[in-house]
């Protein structure tokens, strides 16, 4: 299965944030493992560049995002993205760019615990602990 991983999922593991990153940091070992295709958008990556240099000393935060580029495929952001997200149902732009992005990258899913503002995604939403129960042991 080929998904695109969502910001705050990211940030889960990341920050450590209870009581959410166990499950997210799963989804980050299914990756790892080859189990399944990991994605991020490429907007995430500059986002969490940001948050992160708030949190922790710039070259922690550096080495973070350096490792999340060797875990995960990036997708584009462009122009064609960005047109069919300016068209989307999903009123908050930066999801509906994450949507586009996510299907032009030939995603399956998008993992997000913000499922209800990707009501009208193009791509199938679920949550951390959905994606690890749809998985075969």
């Amino acid at each position: 299965m080929r998904v695109l991983v969502d910001t705050n999922v990211v940030l889960d593991v990341l920050l450590a944030r209870r009581p959410f990153a166990a499950a997210s940091a799963e989804v980050f070992a299914l990756v790892e493992h080859s189990r399944i295709e990991g994605l991020l958008c490429a907007t995430t990556i500059t986002t969490i560049d940001y948050l992160l240099t708030q949190a922790m000393p710039r070259p922690a935060a550096r080495l973070a995002v350096q490792k999340m580029l060797e875990l995960f495929e990036v997708a584009p952001v462009n122009r064609a993205v960005l047109e069919e997200a300016i068209r989307s149902k999903i009123t908050d732009f930066e999801d509906a760019v994450l949507d586009q992005a996510g299907r032009l990258a030939r995603a399956e899913a998008i993992v997000t615990r913000n499922q209800p503002d990707f009501r009208f995604a193009s791509l199938k939403v679920l949550g951390p602990d959905e994606l690890l129960a749809s998985l075969p042991e």
